[in-house]
Protein backbone atom coordinates (compact mmCIF):
# COMPACT_ATOMS: atom_id res chain seq x y z
CA UNK A 1 0.00 0.00 0.00
CA UNK A 2 1.09 3.41 -0.12
CA UNK A 3 1.13 6.33 2.45
CA UNK A 4 -1.76 5.94 4.83
CA UNK A 5 -2.75 9.61 4.58
CA UNK A 6 -5.00 11.47 2.18
CA UNK A 7 -4.09 14.94 1.32
CA UNK A 8 -7.22 15.76 3.34
CA UNK A 9 -6.66 13.83 5.66
CA UNK A 10 -3.23 15.87 6.51
CA UNK A 11 -4.83 18.52 6.08
CA UNK A 12 -7.25 17.93 8.90
CA UNK A 13 -4.56 17.02 11.14
CA UNK A 14 -2.68 20.36 10.35
CA UNK A 15 -5.69 22.35 11.38
CA UNK A 16 -6.16 20.12 14.56
CA UNK A 17 -3.05 20.65 15.54
CA UNK A 18 -1.95 17.20 15.25
CA UNK A 19 0.59 17.72 12.25
CA UNK A 20 3.11 20.76 12.55
CA UNK A 21 6.05 19.30 10.65
CA UNK A 22 5.92 17.79 7.18
CA UNK A 23 8.75 15.97 5.71
CA UNK A 24 9.42 16.61 1.72
CA UNK A 25 11.72 13.70 0.56
CA UNK A 26 13.31 12.46 -2.59
CA UNK A 27 15.40 9.29 -2.72
CA UNK A 28 18.94 10.08 -3.93
CA UNK A 29 21.49 8.30 -5.83
CA UNK A 30 22.64 6.06 -2.72
CA UNK A 31 18.50 5.55 -2.01
CA UNK A 32 18.65 7.96 1.21
CA UNK A 33 15.96 10.27 2.02
CA UNK A 34 16.79 14.26 1.05
CA UNK A 35 14.39 17.16 1.47
CA UNK A 36 13.05 19.70 3.44
CA UNK A 37 11.31 20.20 7.18
CA UNK A 38 8.13 22.57 5.99
CA UNK A 39 6.20 23.75 8.50
CA UNK A 40 2.59 22.22 8.04
CA UNK A 41 0.66 24.84 7.16
CA UNK A 42 2.47 26.11 4.41
CA UNK A 43 3.28 22.77 3.10
CA UNK A 44 -0.98 22.19 2.63
CA UNK A 45 -1.48 25.97 1.40
CA UNK A 46 1.38 25.88 -1.73
CA UNK A 47 3.86 23.66 -1.34
CA UNK A 48 2.52 20.49 -2.14
CA UNK A 49 2.55 21.58 -5.24
CA UNK A 50 6.09 21.44 -5.68
CA UNK A 51 9.41 22.45 -4.00
CA UNK A 52 12.97 23.08 -5.13
CA UNK A 53 16.44 21.50 -4.37
CA UNK A 54 19.73 21.91 -5.91
CA UNK A 55 20.45 19.59 -8.62
CA UNK A 56 23.92 18.27 -7.04
CA UNK A 57 21.58 15.95 -4.52
CA UNK A 58 21.84 13.44 -8.24
CA UNK A 59 25.22 13.81 -8.38
CA UNK A 60 27.42 13.58 -4.77
CA UNK A 61 28.72 10.52 -3.02
CA UNK A 62 28.04 9.47 0.57
CA UNK A 63 29.91 11.87 2.03
CA UNK A 64 28.15 14.74 -0.09
CA UNK A 65 31.30 15.45 -2.17
CA UNK A 66 30.24 17.02 -5.59
CA UNK A 67 32.43 15.07 -8.22
CA UNK A 68 33.65 16.13 -11.57
CA UNK A 69 32.45 14.10 -14.65
CA UNK A 70 29.26 14.22 -14.48
CA UNK A 71 27.04 15.49 -17.43
CA UNK A 72 24.17 16.39 -15.88
CA UNK A 73 25.40 19.21 -13.18
CA UNK A 74 29.17 20.68 -12.48
CA UNK A 75 30.74 23.57 -11.39
CA UNK A 76 31.20 24.30 -14.72
CA UNK A 77 27.30 24.94 -15.04
CA UNK A 78 26.55 26.05 -11.76
CA UNK A 79 24.84 23.61 -9.91
CA UNK A 80 21.03 24.72 -10.75
CA UNK A 81 17.51 23.78 -9.53
CA UNK A 82 15.71 20.71 -9.37
CA UNK A 83 11.65 20.68 -9.03
CA UNK A 84 10.57 18.21 -6.15
CA UNK A 85 6.98 17.82 -6.88
CA UNK A 86 5.52 15.43 -3.84
CA UNK A 87 3.62 12.48 -4.36
CA UNK A 88 0.44 12.98 -2.44
CA UNK A 89 -0.43 8.91 -2.31
CA UNK A 90 2.66 8.46 -0.28
CA UNK A 91 1.53 10.49 2.60
CA UNK A 92 1.98 9.11 5.76
CA UNK A 93 2.63 10.25 9.39
CA UNK A 94 6.18 9.68 11.08
CA UNK A 95 5.27 7.97 14.71
CA UNK A 96 8.69 8.28 15.82
CA UNK A 97 8.66 11.83 15.20
CA UNK A 98 6.60 14.76 16.94
CA UNK A 99 3.90 15.82 15.25
CA UNK A 100 5.55 14.69 12.42
CA UNK A 101 4.17 13.94 8.46
CA UNK A 102 6.78 12.65 5.07
CA UNK A 103 5.74 12.50 1.42
CA UNK A 104 7.96 11.15 -1.00
CA UNK A 105 8.59 13.45 -4.02
CA UNK A 106 9.28 13.13 -7.89
CA UNK A 107 12.44 15.22 -9.25
CA UNK A 108 11.90 16.52 -12.49
CA UNK A 109 13.86 18.89 -14.67
CA UNK A 110 13.11 22.33 -13.33
CA UNK A 111 12.48 24.04 -16.94
CA UNK A 112 10.62 21.25 -18.81
CA UNK A 113 9.24 20.30 -15.88
CA UNK A 114 10.25 16.44 -17.14
CA UNK A 115 11.23 14.01 -14.94
CA UNK A 116 14.79 13.71 -14.47
CA UNK A 117 16.83 10.37 -16.48
CA UNK A 118 18.76 9.48 -13.30
CA UNK A 119 16.58 9.72 -10.46
CA UNK A 120 16.21 6.30 -8.80
CA UNK A 121 12.53 6.65 -8.76
CA UNK A 122 12.16 7.74 -12.21
CA UNK A 123 14.49 4.99 -13.41
CA UNK A 124 11.99 2.48 -11.74
CA UNK A 125 8.93 3.86 -12.84
CA UNK A 126 10.37 3.83 -16.93
CA UNK A 127 10.49 -0.21 -16.30
CA UNK A 128 7.69 -0.69 -14.35
CA UNK A 129 5.84 1.12 -17.35
CA UNK A 130 7.25 -1.26 -19.73
CA UNK A 131 6.30 -4.46 -17.53
CA UNK A 132 3.10 -2.88 -17.73
CA UNK A 133 3.02 -2.15 -21.85
CA UNK A 134 3.78 -6.28 -21.89
CA UNK A 135 0.31 -6.92 -19.63
CA UNK A 136 2.38 -6.97 -16.05
CA UNK A 137 2.43 -5.93 -12.82
CA UNK A 138 5.70 -6.75 -10.73
CA UNK A 139 5.27 -7.73 -6.96
CA UNK A 140 8.16 -7.63 -5.10
CA UNK A 141 10.03 -7.46 -1.23
CA UNK A 142 12.91 -7.23 0.26
CA UNK A 143 14.58 -7.97 3.14
CA UNK A 144 16.35 -5.60 5.25
CA UNK A 145 19.88 -6.53 7.46
CA UNK A 146 21.50 -4.01 9.71
CA UNK A 147 23.96 -4.26 12.61
CA UNK A 148 22.85 -2.86 16.02
CA UNK A 149 25.89 -1.82 17.73
CA UNK A 150 26.49 -0.99 21.54
CA UNK A 151 27.03 2.82 21.43
CA UNK A 152 25.97 5.42 19.20
CA UNK A 153 26.62 7.25 16.17
CA UNK A 154 28.50 9.71 17.82
CA UNK A 155 30.17 7.82 20.33
CA UNK A 156 31.56 5.36 17.29
CA UNK A 157 32.39 8.18 15.43
CA UNK A 158 34.30 10.21 17.80
CA UNK A 159 36.07 6.69 18.70
CA UNK A 160 37.28 6.88 15.01
CA UNK A 161 34.83 3.97 14.33
CA UNK A 162 37.25 1.89 16.56
CA UNK A 163 36.51 -1.10 18.48
CA UNK A 164 33.14 -1.70 17.20
CA UNK A 165 30.85 -3.82 19.77
CA UNK A 166 27.80 -5.27 18.33
CA UNK A 167 24.66 -4.61 20.91
CA UNK A 168 24.72 -8.93 21.51
CA UNK A 169 27.86 -10.77 21.69
CA UNK A 170 26.71 -14.05 19.80
CA UNK A 171 25.45 -15.74 16.53
CA UNK A 172 21.45 -14.69 17.29
CA UNK A 173 19.96 -16.28 14.32
CA UNK A 174 16.25 -16.75 14.99
CA UNK A 175 17.28 -16.33 19.12
CA UNK A 176 14.35 -15.47 20.70
CA UNK A 177 16.30 -14.98 23.89
CA UNK A 178 19.05 -12.50 22.40
CA UNK A 179 16.61 -10.95 20.51
CA UNK A 180 14.45 -10.53 23.43
CA UNK A 181 17.27 -8.24 24.90
CA UNK A 182 17.51 -6.41 21.97
CA UNK A 183 13.41 -5.43 21.97
CA UNK A 184 13.82 -1.77 23.08
CA UNK A 185 15.03 -0.93 19.52
CA UNK A 186 13.41 -3.50 17.68
CA UNK A 187 10.05 -2.91 19.35
CA UNK A 188 9.17 0.63 18.70
CA UNK A 189 10.85 -0.03 14.40
CA UNK A 190 8.30 -2.89 13.67
CA UNK A 191 5.44 -0.82 15.63
CA UNK A 192 6.18 2.72 14.53
CA UNK A 193 7.19 1.45 10.92
CA UNK A 194 3.83 -0.12 10.76
CA UNK A 195 1.69 2.86 12.17
CA UNK A 196 3.12 4.72 9.56
CA UNK A 197 1.89 2.36 6.74
CA UNK A 198 4.98 0.12 6.18
CA UNK A 199 3.32 -3.90 5.94
CA UNK A 200 5.93 -5.26 8.44
CA UNK A 201 5.82 -8.64 8.54
CA UNK A 202 8.57 -9.87 11.54
CA UNK A 203 12.12 -9.02 12.71
CA UNK A 204 14.65 -11.85 13.65
CA UNK A 205 17.72 -12.08 14.77
CA UNK A 206 20.45 -12.99 11.66
CA UNK A 207 23.63 -14.58 11.54
CA UNK A 208 26.30 -12.48 13.55
CA UNK A 209 26.35 -11.24 16.65
CA UNK A 210 24.23 -8.15 16.74
CA UNK A 211 22.67 -8.90 13.12
CA UNK A 212 19.06 -8.10 12.35
CA UNK A 213 16.48 -8.79 9.76
CA UNK A 214 13.29 -6.84 9.20
CA UNK A 215 10.70 -8.26 6.35
CA UNK A 216 8.20 -6.54 5.20
CA UNK A 217 5.23 -8.09 3.12
CA UNK A 218 5.52 -7.90 -0.44
CA UNK A 219 3.71 -5.00 -2.72
CA UNK A 220 4.26 -3.86 -6.00
CA UNK A 221 7.63 -2.84 -7.40
CA UNK A 222 7.38 1.00 -6.78
CA UNK A 223 5.56 0.66 -3.24
CA UNK A 224 8.36 -1.86 -2.31
CA UNK A 225 11.11 0.57 -3.25
CA UNK A 226 9.64 3.00 -1.51
CA UNK A 227 9.15 0.90 2.17
CA UNK A 228 12.78 0.00 1.91
CA UNK A 229 13.76 3.28 1.75
CA UNK A 230 12.04 4.79 4.37
CA UNK A 231 12.28 1.82 6.88
CA UNK A 232 15.74 1.98 6.21
CA UNK A 233 16.03 5.93 7.21
CA UNK A 234 13.74 4.70 10.37
CA UNK A 235 16.02 1.87 11.87
CA UNK A 236 18.59 4.36 11.63
CA UNK A 237 16.59 7.14 13.69
CA UNK A 238 15.01 4.49 16.00
CA UNK A 239 18.23 3.10 17.02
CA UNK A 240 19.90 6.75 17.45
CA UNK A 241 16.86 7.90 19.41
CA UNK A 242 17.87 4.56 22.11
CA UNK A 243 21.04 5.91 22.16
CA UNK A 244 22.44 2.84 19.47
CA UNK A 245 24.16 2.96 16.47
CA UNK A 246 22.18 0.84 13.42
CA UNK A 247 24.68 0.18 10.35
CA UNK A 248 23.86 -1.18 7.08
CA UNK A 249 27.67 -1.31 5.94
CA UNK A 250 27.92 -5.43 4.10
CA UNK A 251 31.09 -6.01 5.48
CA UNK A 252 32.14 -3.82 9.07
CA UNK A 253 34.38 -6.83 9.66
CA UNK A 254 36.43 -9.43 8.09
CA UNK A 255 35.96 -12.37 10.18
CA UNK A 256 32.15 -11.38 10.65
CA UNK A 257 29.38 -12.22 7.99
CA UNK A 258 27.97 -9.67 5.69
CA UNK A 259 24.67 -8.33 5.79
CA UNK A 260 22.58 -8.46 2.25
CA UNK A 261 19.21 -7.45 0.96
CA UNK A 262 17.51 -10.43 -0.72
CA UNK A 263 15.37 -9.27 -3.00
CA UNK A 264 11.58 -11.52 -3.63
CA UNK A 265 10.24 -11.19 -7.04
CA UNK A 266 7.21 -12.34 -9.17
CA UNK A 267 4.94 -10.99 -11.82
CA UNK A 268 1.01 -11.00 -12.20
CA UNK A 269 -2.04 -10.51 -14.17
CA UNK A 270 -5.40 -8.89 -13.07
CA UNK A 271 -4.63 -10.15 -9.40
CA UNK A 272 -3.33 -13.56 -10.42
CA UNK A 273 0.33 -14.86 -10.29
CA UNK A 274 1.84 -15.35 -13.85
CA UNK A 275 4.79 -17.19 -12.69
CA UNK A 276 2.74 -20.03 -11.40
CA UNK A 277 2.17 -23.42 -13.82
CA UNK A 278 0.42 -25.56 -11.65
CA UNK A 279 0.77 -28.17 -14.54
CA UNK A 280 4.40 -27.50 -14.49
CA UNK A 281 7.73 -28.75 -13.09
CA UNK A 282 7.95 -26.82 -9.92
CA UNK A 283 4.83 -24.82 -10.67
CA UNK A 284 6.96 -22.64 -12.71
CA UNK A 285 5.20 -20.66 -15.96
CA UNK A 286 7.16 -20.66 -18.86
CA UNK A 287 6.83 -16.59 -18.51
CA UNK A 288 8.84 -17.29 -15.02
CA UNK A 289 11.59 -20.03 -16.81
CA UNK A 290 12.03 -16.68 -19.43
CA UNK A 291 12.14 -14.14 -16.72
CA UNK A 292 14.45 -15.72 -14.37
CA UNK A 293 17.15 -16.62 -18.12
CA UNK A 294 17.27 -13.11 -18.29
CA UNK A 295 17.64 -12.54 -14.69
CA UNK A 296 20.67 -14.32 -15.05
CA UNK A 297 21.85 -13.90 -17.97
CA UNK A 298 22.25 -10.35 -17.23
CA UNK A 299 23.66 -10.35 -13.33
CA UNK A 300 26.82 -9.37 -14.54
CA UNK A 301 25.92 -6.32 -16.31
CA UNK A 302 23.70 -4.66 -13.11
CA UNK A 303 25.82 -6.10 -10.54
CA UNK A 304 26.80 -2.99 -9.55
CA UNK A 305 23.34 -1.93 -8.43
CA UNK A 306 23.57 -4.58 -6.11
CA UNK A 307 26.68 -3.47 -4.90
CA UNK A 308 27.58 -0.24 -5.78
CA UNK A 309 30.56 0.51 -2.83
CA UNK A 310 34.39 -1.18 -2.71
CA UNK A 311 32.91 -2.41 0.75
CA UNK A 312 29.86 -4.32 -0.94
CA UNK A 313 32.15 -7.22 -2.37
CA UNK A 314 34.21 -7.73 0.60
CA UNK A 315 30.73 -9.76 1.34
CA UNK A 316 31.45 -12.12 -1.36
CA UNK A 317 32.83 -15.24 -0.01
CA UNK A 318 32.41 -18.74 0.34
CA UNK A 319 30.27 -20.02 3.33
CA UNK A 320 28.75 -17.25 4.93
CA UNK A 321 25.23 -17.64 2.53
CA UNK A 322 26.55 -14.33 0.36
CA UNK A 323 26.27 -15.91 -3.20
CA UNK A 324 29.63 -15.77 -5.40
CA UNK A 325 27.62 -17.47 -8.80
CA UNK A 326 24.87 -16.51 -10.88
CA UNK A 327 22.91 -19.56 -10.97
CA UNK A 328 19.83 -20.84 -10.13
CA UNK A 329 18.77 -23.28 -7.72
CA UNK A 330 15.68 -24.92 -5.88
CA UNK A 331 15.36 -23.19 -2.39
CA UNK A 332 19.05 -23.19 -2.13
CA UNK A 333 20.78 -20.42 -0.04
CA UNK A 334 24.17 -21.24 -2.00
CA UNK A 335 23.04 -19.82 -5.08
CA UNK A 336 22.58 -16.19 -6.49
CA UNK A 337 19.41 -16.72 -7.32
CA UNK A 338 17.28 -19.34 -5.12
CA UNK A 339 13.22 -20.77 -5.88
CA UNK A 340 11.09 -20.27 -3.51
CA UNK A 341 7.67 -21.30 -2.89
CA UNK A 342 7.73 -23.78 -5.24
CA UNK A 343 5.21 -26.02 -6.82
CA UNK A 344 2.45 -22.92 -5.02
CA UNK A 345 0.94 -19.99 -5.87
CA UNK A 346 3.49 -18.12 -3.81
CA UNK A 347 6.41 -19.51 -6.10
CA UNK A 348 8.71 -16.59 -6.83
CA UNK A 349 12.75 -16.12 -7.55
CA UNK A 350 14.85 -13.99 -4.88
CA UNK A 351 18.04 -12.66 -6.05
CA UNK A 352 20.66 -13.10 -3.07
CA UNK A 353 23.16 -10.87 -4.53
CA UNK A 354 22.53 -7.57 -3.48
CA UNK A 355 24.30 -6.19 0.05
CA UNK A 356 22.39 -4.47 2.71
CA UNK A 357 23.55 -0.64 0.87
CA UNK A 358 21.71 -1.26 -2.35
CA UNK A 359 19.37 1.85 -3.66
CA UNK A 360 16.16 -0.61 -3.79
CA UNK A 361 14.75 1.32 -6.73
CA UNK A 362 18.34 0.92 -8.94
CA UNK A 363 18.12 -2.77 -8.02
CA UNK A 364 14.58 -3.37 -8.51
CA UNK A 365 14.56 -1.61 -11.93
CA UNK A 366 17.67 -3.53 -13.52
CA UNK A 367 16.32 -6.80 -12.54
CA UNK A 368 13.05 -5.99 -14.31
CA UNK A 369 14.79 -4.57 -16.94
CA UNK A 370 16.64 -7.91 -16.98
CA UNK A 371 13.92 -10.03 -16.60
CA UNK A 372 11.49 -8.30 -19.39
CA UNK A 373 14.70 -9.06 -21.54
CA UNK A 374 14.39 -12.61 -20.84
CA UNK A 375 10.62 -12.94 -21.94
CA UNK A 376 11.18 -10.81 -24.97
CA UNK A 377 13.79 -13.00 -26.38
CA UNK A 378 11.82 -16.09 -25.08
CA UNK A 379 15.43 -16.63 -23.21
CA UNK A 380 15.67 -20.32 -21.74
CA UNK A 381 16.37 -21.07 -18.50
CA UNK A 382 19.51 -23.70 -17.63
CA UNK A 383 18.94 -26.69 -15.47
CA UNK A 384 18.79 -25.63 -11.83
CA UNK A 385 21.75 -26.18 -9.84
CA UNK A 386 22.49 -28.20 -6.87
CA UNK A 387 24.70 -29.02 -3.98
CA UNK A 388 27.39 -26.50 -2.76
CA UNK A 389 27.12 -23.89 -5.68
CA UNK A 390 30.31 -22.12 -4.10
CA UNK A 391 31.96 -25.47 -5.66
CA UNK A 392 30.99 -25.08 -9.08
CA UNK A 393 33.65 -24.62 -11.24
CA UNK A 394 30.97 -24.45 -14.02
CA UNK A 395 28.98 -21.43 -13.23
CA UNK A 396 29.67 -18.09 -14.10
CA UNK A 397 31.04 -15.75 -11.35
CA UNK A 398 29.63 -12.61 -10.32
CA UNK A 399 31.65 -9.76 -10.61
CA UNK A 400 34.13 -9.91 -7.57
CA UNK A 401 35.16 -5.87 -7.46
CA UNK A 402 33.96 -2.89 -7.84
CA UNK A 403 36.18 -1.93 -10.53
CA UNK A 404 34.90 -5.31 -12.66
CA UNK A 405 31.60 -4.74 -12.20
CA UNK A 406 31.96 -0.51 -13.28
CA UNK A 407 33.61 -2.25 -16.19
CA UNK A 408 30.04 -4.58 -17.11
CA UNK A 409 28.14 -1.49 -16.19
CA UNK A 410 30.29 0.90 -18.70
CA UNK A 411 30.39 -1.68 -21.54
CA UNK A 412 27.00 -3.33 -21.14
CA UNK A 413 24.55 -2.41 -24.68
CA UNK A 414 21.93 -4.15 -22.70
CA UNK A 415 21.29 -1.63 -19.88
CA UNK A 416 22.13 1.22 -22.14
CA UNK A 417 19.31 0.32 -24.20
CA UNK A 418 16.58 -0.28 -21.46
CA UNK A 419 17.82 2.77 -19.44
CA UNK A 420 20.05 5.41 -21.88
CA UNK A 421 23.35 5.97 -22.42
CA UNK A 422 22.70 8.96 -20.27
CA UNK A 423 21.87 6.86 -16.98
CA UNK A 424 24.23 4.18 -17.64
CA UNK A 425 26.94 7.41 -18.12
CA UNK A 426 25.80 8.59 -15.05
CA UNK A 427 26.19 5.54 -12.58
CA UNK A 428 29.14 4.49 -14.13
CA UNK A 429 30.89 8.00 -13.15
CA UNK A 430 29.43 7.66 -9.67
CA UNK A 431 31.21 4.32 -9.61
CA UNK A 432 34.45 5.23 -10.97
CA UNK A 433 34.46 8.16 -8.18
CA UNK A 434 34.03 5.38 -5.73
CA UNK A 435 37.05 3.55 -6.50
CA UNK A 436 38.78 6.59 -7.29
CA UNK A 437 38.33 7.80 -3.71
CA UNK A 438 39.02 4.26 -2.13
CA UNK A 439 42.13 4.17 -4.10
CA UNK A 440 43.81 7.11 -3.09
CA UNK A 441 43.53 6.60 0.69
CA UNK A 442 46.40 4.70 3.02
CA UNK A 443 44.36 2.14 5.18
CA UNK A 444 45.35 0.69 8.78
CA UNK A 445 45.77 -2.60 7.19
CA UNK A 446 48.61 -1.34 4.41
CA UNK A 447 50.16 0.19 7.61
CA UNK A 448 49.86 -2.61 10.15
CA UNK A 449 51.64 -5.06 7.89
CA UNK A 450 54.22 -3.65 6.02
CA UNK A 451 55.03 -1.07 8.55
CA UNK A 452 58.11 -2.88 9.70
CA UNK A 453 58.10 -5.76 7.64
CA UNK A 454 58.15 -4.01 4.19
Amino acid sequence: MPGNLTFDDLKSRVADGTVDTVLTCLVDMQGRLMGKRFHAANFVETSFNETHCCNYLLATDLEMATPSGFASTSWQSGYGDYVMKPDLSTIRMVPWLEGTAMVLCDVLDHHTHEPVPHSPRAILKKQIDRLKALGFDAMMATELEFFLFAKSFDEIRKSGFRDLEPISGYNEDYHILQTTKEEGVMRPIRNHLYAAGIPIENSKGEAEAGQEELNIRYAAALDCADHHSIAKHAIKEIAWQQGHAASFLPKWSHDRVGSSSHVHQSLWVDGKPAFYDKDAKLGMSKLMEHYMAGLIAYAPDYTYFLAPYVNSYKRFSKGTFAPTKTVWSVDNRTAGFRLCGDGTKGVRVECRIGGSDLNPYLAQAAMLAAGIKGIEDKMPLAPATTGDVYEDAKAGDIPQTLRKATETLRNSKFLRDVMGDDVIDHYTRAAEWEQEEFDRVVTDWEIARGFERA
